[in-house]
């Protein structure tokens, strides 16, 4: 079934303004990893808030990663018909309208509205990760996309960073009071001190919203190159001999899909609970103090990203894959063994092997598909970042029940499966090259 094309999207004209589309497209990487990050400390943020347990506090991932998994098809098949631009800007305008809702949920002071604004900023997310990142991996060579798309992610821990500055210094910079105080304290004390708690996140989230609204309206006026133009559908998506059933008969993409899935749950459960770990482990600290750990792991996430592009030039990506995959498996269980500063470090390092995952596996499950195929199979591989939700609140369940500590199983077990997927992708290339 063949549709007709939408006009197309004019090339960009030479000189400077060459460079400007791909500036704005990296620009998306820095935009929504501020975006992941801030929750990391929303969580510590709501749990004052709101006096909300871990798995409580937990839903702050899953209301976020459960916009990814809904709006990602949609998104692609927007993508499809309308273009690559088309489907930024209107991710871009969700992102903005998500955090603009942040205002009313504070004065509100309604969990359940933060966690409605948290689902809105993610499915604009959905429609900015469903399009940046398969257009990455065909901007030059085959066997170059999956530096290319690790190189283009590096900019995203900058984002992360500066999403985690923004929320120490602006968020977390309140006075802090423990259990023993807040029972000591009158009924108006308390309200005034989880009200102040609240309204902390409306300027941050206000001047996000506003950036990310301007940031869209730079997209649309900007001329894109021929790239970015939408195509004519010659392939049906759906039935028996579509894209989308294809794909999902190919043991190498649904294994790609497996391993994103617990990749992203692994990452985003880590981070959520750093800070919650910091304190438990380390008694005395202060969420704005364990929030260096955090920051630190940032770093060595951004670290990785460029070491794991240059290494890649010498190492297949696939066996790097494996190697930083089996080293995050010790990394963690030393966490979970022995809880203190040394546990702590332990976490902050699995960032730095964590840092080529996310673009590995996705240059890999996405390698050899035509354009069809390529926009759909991104579309799955975004859906499979409600592994974010799913096992994070997993985490919380278990530190509920058992600690913080040992709730750390569940990123081992789920780096154990990305390392299962490294090896078997292994193991499959060196029977095509007999």
């Amino acid at each position: 079934m063949t549709e007709s094309p939408a006009t197309p999207i004019a090339t960009a004209p030479q000189g400077v303004r060459r460079w400007l589309p791909l500036f704005l497209i990296v620009g998306l990487f820095f935009l929504w990893g501020g975006a992941n990050n801030l929750n990391d400390v929303l969580i510590a943020q709501f749990k004052l808030a709101f006096v909300l347990d871990d798995f409580q506090a937990g839903l702050v991932q899953s209301a976020f990663y459960l916009g990814y998994f809904l709006v990602a098809m949609p998104a692609a098949m927007f993508m499809r018909r309308y273009g690559y631009k088309e489907a930024v800007v209107v991710g871009l305008v969700l992102y903005g309208a998500g955090a603009l809702l942040f205002w009313p949920a504070a004065q509100l002071r309604t969990y359940g509205l933060f966690l409605f604004a948290l689902f809105v900023i993610a499915t604009g997310l959905a429609f900015l990760e469903t399009s940046a990142n398969p257009l990455m991996t065909v901007l030059g060579p085959r066997e170059g996309a999956a530096r290319r798309l690790n190189f283009a992610q590096a900019f995203n821990p900058l984002g992360s960073i500066a999403g985690v500055l923004i929320g120490k210094h602006f968020i977390l910079a309140g006075a802090e009071h423990t259990p023993q105080q807040l029972t000591a304290m009158t009924a108006a004390e308390r309200d005034a001190y989880f009200t102040t708690a609240t309204h902390a996140v409306q300027w941050p989230y206000l001047c996000i919203g506003l950036v990310v609204l301007a940031w869209a309206v730079l997209v649309l006026v900007m001329r894109f190159p021929a790239v970015a133009a939408p195509h004519k559908l010659t392939t049906r998506a759906i039935g028996h001999d579509g894209a989308l059933v294809r794909l999902l008969r190919d043991r190498g993409f649904t294994g790609a899909m497996a391993a994103q899935f617990f990749y992203v749950g692994a990452q985003v459960g880590v981070w959520s609970y750093t800070i919650r770990y910091v304190q438990s482990s380390m008694p005395g600290t202060s969420a704005h103090a364990a929030a260096n750990f955090i920051l630190a792991a940032l770093v060595c996430f951004m670290a990785g990203r460029f070491v794991g592009t240059a290494l890649m030039k010498y190492l297949a990506p696939v066996r790097l894959l494996l190697a930083f995959a089996a080293i995050n498996v010790v990394l963690t269980l030393y966490a979970l063994l022995w809880p203190g500063l040394s546990g702590a470090c332990a976490l902050v390092a699995c960032s730095f092997f964590m840092s080529v995952m996310y673009p590995t596996i996705f240059a890999l499950g996405v390698e050899g598909m035509d354009d069809d195929e390529r926009k759909l199979g991104s579309a799955l591989l975004v859906m499979t970042i409600i592994g974010g939700a799913v096992l994070t609140a997993a985490m919380g369940a278990v530190s509920d029940f058992a600690g913080i500590a040992r709730a750390l199983g569940v990123p081992a077990l789920s780096f154990a499966v990305v390392a299962w997927f490294a090896w078997r992708q292994l193991k499959h290339a060196r029977v095509e090259e007999r």
